[in-house]
């Protein structure tokens, strides 16, 4: 295994060691396969994690699948070359109606989450979850650039096959997707003690030659009966790559005593991997007393009286919990 970064120019005689048996959380360690033409990330989370999830009283199911979506925006998010945001949104009709989670390169991250506690059942899985509607990922490069946004259809399936579909549908990349979700106990002097983890791993096929990572048309829907649907073979080295992160177990992805590298090790030392750089995480809200305020600002005087209870007003951000007091004369209130 090698540390290089992805952008540096590869030498014949890159250095070559054995993988590091220390584990890193909070982080997102970016890795590539040359012999396969394959490059991918591998994310993990834990006190990051926790620090989102403990700021609310989300139901275990929901804060599993809160820390998928976690982990899916860093796997995306990391890789933009700039200090902009990636921000990954689900707006459907399951218990789970909301998630938003607000990657701010190069490593702030926050979430949150909306549901309704009355239709949550025991056993359902992150499909039942969210049911059916759309995700959203966008790229905000700042406020003198436009926005990009990617939209997939979400129709009772997991991140997982959203995250696929959105990759064959926008990127046209072949690409595929891990996530893993659970929930630790370990045992102390003052009993035991709970914590989240998270991880998830990405891996694309992005060969030299464009036609070795073409991909079959898209179905032809409402085509005539007897239309030929397109078929293109696919590549020995990608079926290679996706035979071997399907092996990935979940219990890998977030096991705290594996480390990143000898997971990485474990998929593909027949290849030979090369990592580099592991790209730190945090968990950290933007909201400000400041902002709050000019939030307050940009609504209109009736709206801002009507804020006004027992002689003052109070915000609470839904990302952290911070509240934020203000008198009325403060909010602007007339």
């Amino acid at each position: 295994m090698t540390s290089q970064s992805p952008d540096t120019k590869i030498s014949l005689e890159a250095p070559i060691r054995a993988p590091s048996a220390v584990p890193i959380d909070d982080a997102v360690l970016p890795f590539e396969v040359s012999s396969l033409d394959l490059r991918g990330r591998l994310t993990r989370l834990g006190p990051a994690l926790d620090d989102v999830l403990n700021k609310h009283a989300y139901p275990p199911a929901v804060g599993k699948l809160l820390g998928e979506a976690m982990v899916l925006t860093t796997l995306l998010g990391s890789s933009l070359k700039f200090d902009g945001r990636f921000i990954l949104q689900t707006q459907t009709d399951g218990p789970v109606s909301f998630l938003i989670v607000d990657f701010q390169a190069p490593d702030r991250l926050r979430a949150y989450a909306r549901f309704d506690a009355t239709r949550l059942e025991d056993g359902l899985d992150s499909g039942a979850l969210l049911g059916h509607g759309h995700l959203a990922m966008t790229i905000d490069q700042g406020p003198d650039m436009s926005r990009y946004q990617g939209m997939v259809a979400l129709e009772g399936g997991s991140l997982e096959d959203a995250a696929h579909e959105y990759f064959l549908r926008s990127e046209q990349i072949p690409t595929r997707v891990r996530l893993a979700v659970g929930e630790e106990w370990r045992g102390g002097e003052e009993g035991p003690k709970h914590r989240w983890r998270a991880g998830g791993m990405l891996l694309q096929f992005l060969p030299k030659a464009p036609e070795r990572a073409r991909q079959a048309d898209l179905h032809p829907g409402d085509a005539p009966e007897g239309v030929v649907t397109h078929i293109v073979a696919e590549d020995d080295a990608w079926i290679e790559g996706q035979s071997l992160i399907a092996t990935v177990e979940d219990v890998e992805l977030i096991d705290p005593d594996l480390s990143g590298e000898r997971l990485l090790y474990r998929l593909f030392h027949e290849r030979g991997v090369r990592v580099f750089p592991p790209l730190p995480l945090r968990a950290q809200c933007s909201c400000s007393r400041d902002a709050v305020s000019s939030m307050l600002e940009s609504f209109a005087a009736k709206d801002r009286a009507d804020m006004v209870k027992d002689g003052r007003v109070v915000v609470t951000c839904e990302f952290c919990s911070s509240v934020y007091e203000f008198t009325p004369q403060e909010a602007g209130v007339e």
